[in-house]
């Protein structure tokens, strides 16, 4: 029995740095990771993908060139292989870091293999058997496969598989609306592949406003991505020209047919082979750890910290989740999820930046509403870089005056949403910001316009 004062099982964006703080605090640490170190964002998700948005965003802006007075001659070409090739490397890059990090921290050793509870503080990895006070998991989630009709009978591509092409699909259809599913459409219809994008709900984006979605749409529609919404019966069968999915839609055709799929439905948890039933973890119906506001299991000395513990699919909440449990256990503090304010975006071009409430959850609070929207094309930074495509909107609850929430669809959007998610973490009335002097030009300094313009609304 190798006995530690804690063990962390997986390696994605909460385990190393919490590794760090652990043995700089002078604990012994056993570090386990079954395959590729660096989770879904290093290897899956957000390194390797942005790193294709930026090539397709290179593709698209090529094209355009005229618009701004330069001339390219000759049509843009894509170089399937050296675009997956720079998409590797980035992940490589970034995979072996965390890799060299962790092995050369004094105090943490790592083991290699598949983790497994054997009780509430042991874990056994391949024939080694670990004790350790304090567990925390790391383990991440992959692509939900859905059991649609046909499934078995056909290729199949997921947000994992597809980065592994060396060629631009002829037709991709993606079954999805979601962000997954988005940035991939577009990303694959600028690399030149024709794209079809199949969501069963009645919209794309169907957790954002409407507004939000349509605009979305939109934007998609323009560089000719054909979107089936509606499509509430999903099908799957094999074609001679590569897989025809069948929908179920209220207009439009009864089957698209595409070289290739990619699903793009969800994600699960990755701990259905974990042996949490040996040391009694609970998890909810769809598999993942039930935490408290302390991201503490019901396990006294396990925690769960990450997409697995179903409070947040992205890299900033499981890096959030570390700084919860680090400031908690090591510092004497008392963070609480609770007091985290959802925030993403979405790496469509335009981005989409969004913050706490939206429109319709702030309608469904009860609150009296105070809004304030602008469309990008009043945006003097966006007009200078002809990307005029989107809005802004805040909402703000009109007798506390502070924020509930934000969406900025447009260029920079992922970046000037931040001005918004500072002063809501602040607990701060909006006129904070309002009267900031921001800089010009910029996205951000239309914000505290947005902010001078607001309206009441009904709730």
């Amino acid at each position: 029995m190798n006995r530690f004062d804690s063990i962390i099982i997986g390696a994605g964006q909460a385990g190393p740095s919490l590794a760090g703080k652990l043995t700089g605090a002078g604990q012994a640490v056993a570090y386990i990771q079954r395959k590729l170190f660096g989770g879904t964002c290093v290897n899956t998700g957000c390194m390797p993908t942005k790193t294709l948005v930026a090539s397709a965003y290179a593709a698209h802006l090529v094209r355009r060139a005229a618009d701004y007075g330069v001339a390219i001659e000759g049509a843009v070409k894509i170089d399937m292989r050296k675009v997956k090739a720079r998409a590797d490397m980035v992940a490589s890059n970034a995979r072996t870091g965390v890799e060299k990090y962790l092995r050369e921290m004094k105090g943490c050793t790592v083991f290699l293999g598949h983790a497994r509870f054997e009780g509430p503080n042991t874990v056994s990895v391949g024939a080694e058997r670990l004790t350790a006070r304090r567990i925390f998991i790391d383990v991440g989630g992959r692509a939900i496969v859905p059991d649609l009709p046909g499934i078995r009978d056909v290729p199949y591509l997921t947000n994992s598989s597809i980065l592994a092409l060396h060629q631009v699909p002829d037709h991709l259809i993606v079954v999805g609306g979601g962000y997954v599913g988005l940035e991939f459409a577009q990303m694959f219809r600028r690399f030149g592949a024709k794209v079809t994008i199949v969501e069963k709900g009645p919209r794309l984006t169907g957790k954002e406003d409407e507004d939000v979605s349509d605009a979305i749409r939109e934007i998609f529609l323009r560089e000719g991505i054909v979107v089936r919404t509606g499509a509430e019966c999903i099908s799957l069968a094999p074609h001679h020209e590569g897989v025809s999915v069948g929908v179920n839609c209220t207009e439009g055709e009864r089957a698209s047919v595409g070289s290739h799929v990619l699903l793009a439905v969800g994600r699960r948890p990755n701990t259905d082979d974990l042996g949490l039933e040996k040391a009694g973890v609970a998890t909810d119906t769809h598999g993942f750890i039930t935490v408290d506001d302390s991201l503490a299991t019901n396990v006294p000395g396990v925690w769960a910290l990450g997409e697995c513990n179903g409070h947040g699919i992205f890299t900033h909440t499981a890096y959030n989740d570390f700084e919860i449990v680090a400031a908690n256990l090591l510092a004497g503090e008392h963070r609480r999820l609770s007091d985290r304010i959802p925030a993403h975006a979405v790496y469509i071009d335009p981005p989409l930046g969004r913050v706490g409430m939206t429109e319709r959850e702030a309608h469904a609070s009860g609150r009296p509403l105070l809004i304030g929207q602008r469309p990008m094309s009043r945006v003097n930074r966006a007009v200078e870089k002809d990307e005029t495509q989107g809005f802004m909107k805040v909402v703000v609850d009109a007798e506390t005056r502070k924020i509930l929430g934000a969406a900025i669809l447009g260029t920079g959007g992922d970046e000037a949403i931040h001005c918004i998610l500072d002063i809501m973490n602040a607990r701060v009335p909006f006129e904070v910001l309002q009267h900031a002097m921001h800089i010009h030009p910029t996205v951000s300094e239309l914000i505290p316009t947005v902010l001078g313009e607001l309206r009441p609304i009904d709730s």
